[in-house]
């Protein structure tokens, strides 16, 4: 008989739930236009929660938690987080995708983060906290790739979220665990696999960091994600996640080598559904000094006064996207850094 917890998973998603919550004893949930609501009273037992882990290739009793990718029988392949709360198993879980959206589609600077991708060689980091999008945002520059450019794009995830087919481009996903160690090794091995595009599913610590600063330093484009909330805030990271032992180098190669930084995050956009507000610089001439020197008070200055169309701060974006109508004033007003300046700003005060 099959476990009633498959039928519940691939109804929710075709109902366009973004992500599943199971959790033993408890009903499951579901999140849908950002907000997780119940799917019925009933609690998901022990007994088709174990059924689930075992189904993931994962043994509750010898592993208190894992990321792992899965096809739910009957289903599509999904992203799935095996965890424990207070002792009772867990699980949450969302698709991985093929339809793939563009970059206009996403609402995003399309033209810049094109002329990003068309680069022979550098970083490019795309950044924001949890469930930001930031995976979707790879994607679509990603496929845009694939469709524009012959290129070898290796990809380095932990687990795939998208799968990519092969058109001008020529893809080799590789899962962590499940085809390399780690993301370090997976990397020093993927420079030997003759690639053009590297794309990292996250930079965690110091190895990987100085790892794609140096491929990008060898003629590659490394594209690559971070959790910081926004562009001074993912400098700052980046800059104590190489270490202050090995800065000066590192800060040379991060200044040199840095293409861009896009930060983002999701708020409810009016009429239904998020929107996604952001914040993005492109490193050139004088971005490059204040980066090598740590001045990050000047550059985050510099992205609130910059009117060049490849610089946008956050605060800017969020006044925009409230004049043309995408997300209600109070919505932009509670994430903004500074709610006063945001205040300011939208009675016209600069």
């Amino acid at each position: 008989m099959e476990n009633p917890l498959y039928q519940l998973i691939r109804d929710a998603f075709e109902n366009d739930a973004s992500d599943v919550f199971l959790m033993e004893g408890e009903p499951p949930r579901i999140r849908r236009s950002g907000v997780v609501v119940p799917l019925n009273p009933e609690p998901i037992s022990r007994a088709s929660l174990q059924e689930l882990w075992h189904g993931c290739d994962v043994n509750p009793t010898l592993r208190k938690e894992a990321d792992v990718s899965w096809h739910v029988p009957g289903g599509g392949r999904l992203r799935v987080n095996l965890y424990h709360s207070l002792g009772r198993l867990a699980a949450v879980m969302r698709p991985i995708k093929e339809d793939i959206p563009s970059l206009e589609g996403l609402s995003l600077p399309s033209q810049q983060l094109e002329a990003w991708m068309r680069k022979p060689f550098g970083l490019v980091l795309v950044t924001g906290p949890t469930g930001s999008g930031k995976s979707t945002t790879v994607a679509a520059c990603l496929e845009w790739i694939n469709q524009q450019l012959p290129r070898h794009i290796v990809t380095l995830e932990d687990p795939i979220e998208f799968l990519f087919t092969n058109k001008q481009s020529l893809f080799s996903q590789r899962e962590i665990r499940q085809d390399s160690e780690s993301f370090a090794e997976g990397l020093r091995s993927a420079l030997r696999q003759s690639p053009d595009v590297l794309f990292l599913g996250e930079i965690r610590d110091a190895e990987t960091a100085l790892t794609a600063l140096h491929a990008a330093e060898t003629g590659h484009l490394v594209i690559s994600t971070l959790h910081s909330s926004g562009v001074v805030d993912t400098l700052d990271r980046f800059i104590h996640l190489i270490g202050s032992e090995k800065s000066g180098g590192a800060l040379y190669l991060l200044a040199s080598q840095l293409i861009g930084i896009i930060s983002q995050q999701l708020l409810p956009r009016n009429g239904g559904g998020m929107f996604p507000v952001l914040e993005f610089m492109q490193n050139e001439a004088g971005t490059r000094r204040w980066i090598m020197e740590k001045r990050l008070p000047e550059l985050q200055d510099y992205l609130l006064k910059s009117k060049e169309p490849t610089n946008c701060s956050l605060l800017e974006y969020l006044v925009a996207s409230v004049k043309q109508g995408f997300i209600e004033a109070e919505v932009a007003r509670g994430v903004s850094a500074r709610p006063q300046d945001f205040d300011r700003v939208m009675r016209g005060i600069h």
